[in-house]
């Protein structure tokens, strides 16, 4: 989590990038619902408009200056809560294998304990997410897409999934590695 300088930090929390990310938030139950129901042409494409809403309300917030502390939080939340989510409810589906869905919880719970630890004993934590970071989250995110793609019937990756599992397991893990190092 970076911080965001007093210069650049606005006292209104009420604006558009933050009205994106609150509406992101309000998709995670939606997107449970049509998972849960197995409606995953209509789960791809709530998760599809909350990836597409996150990069408008990051670009957004850059180009008009609106940075705020809420939308420093927050958004990082609802992109965790959207995925984790997704990731959950497919682990629990058999979409997605547990085993693979408990480390990409784990490596999650381990970086926010990590941020909360380190808080706790040594003070603020200003720190961006790494290439390698942003990596895994694309590769977590484009193996939910087509997962939800494939069991939707949009098109057959069967024969590729025992590698973007293994793909996405090995990116897991280097990312939480690399969180824990740095």
């Amino acid at each position: 989590m970076k911080a965001i300088p007093p210069s650049r930090a606005s006292s209104a929390v009420l604006n558009i990038p933050n009205v994106i990310t609150v509406a992101r938030v309000l998709l995670v139950p939606v997107l449970i619902y049509f998972l849960l129901g197995q409606a995953y042409a209509s789960a791809l494409l709530v998760f599809t408009v909350a990836a597409v809403s996150d990069a408008v309300d990051g670009f957004l917030a850059r180009r008009f200056n609106q940075f705020t502390r809420f939308g420093a939080v927050m958004d990082p939340l609802a992109d965790k809560a959207i995925l984790l989510s997704a990731v959950v409810v497919l682990g629990w589906s058999g979409l997605l294998p547990p085993w693979l869905a408990a480390a990409i919880v784990a490596r999650d719970i381990l970086i926010v304990g990590g941020e909360l630890a380190y808080h706790w004993l040594a003070g603020s934590v200003d720190m961006d997410p790494s290439l390698l970071s942003k990596l895994n989250t694309f590769l977590q995110f484009g193996l939910i897409c087509s997962l939800m793609a494939n069991a939707a019937g949009m098109f057959d990756i069967s024969a590729w999934l025992p590698a973007l599992f293994l793909l996405v397991l090995l990116s897991t893990a280097a990312s939480g590695a690399h969180y824990v190092w740095v």
